[in-house]
């Protein structure tokens, strides 16, 4: 179980580190705007320093999972598995809050939540289980 779930946190990571690059580095560029639903280059300009701020989020959570990562393979398992929680856990929260603003948000909120939802529920029965 525990590989398994740090799989998933490395996956989480990478996949959160992808969407910091689209919001913070190339939100310029239509074919990332789009991605996004945003409407026009203008729009996108507009919402530029949202996204920007976003992407350091994104990032953020992205290291403190490989992080967590990096200290249970050094066989420091409390700050291992607190990192994964926590920067997983948030990861898989951001998700819900993602999916409450309708409908066509499902996809992109399922493509954000499910490997993290994986890495906290296998994670948890591999701390459980030992």
């Amino acid at each position: 179980m525990t590989i398994a779930s740090l799989v998933f946190a490395l996956l989480a990571g990478l996949l959160h580190i992808f969407i910091f690059t689209m919001e913070s580095i190339t939100w310029s560029r239509p074919e990332t705007w789009k991605r996004f639903g945003v409407a026009s280059q203008s729009d996108a300009d507009t919402n530029k320093s949202m996204a920007f701020n976003q992407g350091f989020y994104n990032l953020f959570l992205a290291i403190g999972a490989l992080a967590g990562i990096a200290f249970v393979g050094a066989g420091q398992s409390q700050i291992g598995w607190t990192l994964v929680f926590s920067s997983c856990g948030s990861m898989l929260l951001a998700s819900l809050v993602l999916v409450s603003g309708g409908s066509k948000y499902l996809r992109p909120a399922a493509i954000q939540g499910t490997t993290p939802l994986l890495a906290v529920v296998l994670g948890i029965l591999a701390v459980t289980l030992g």
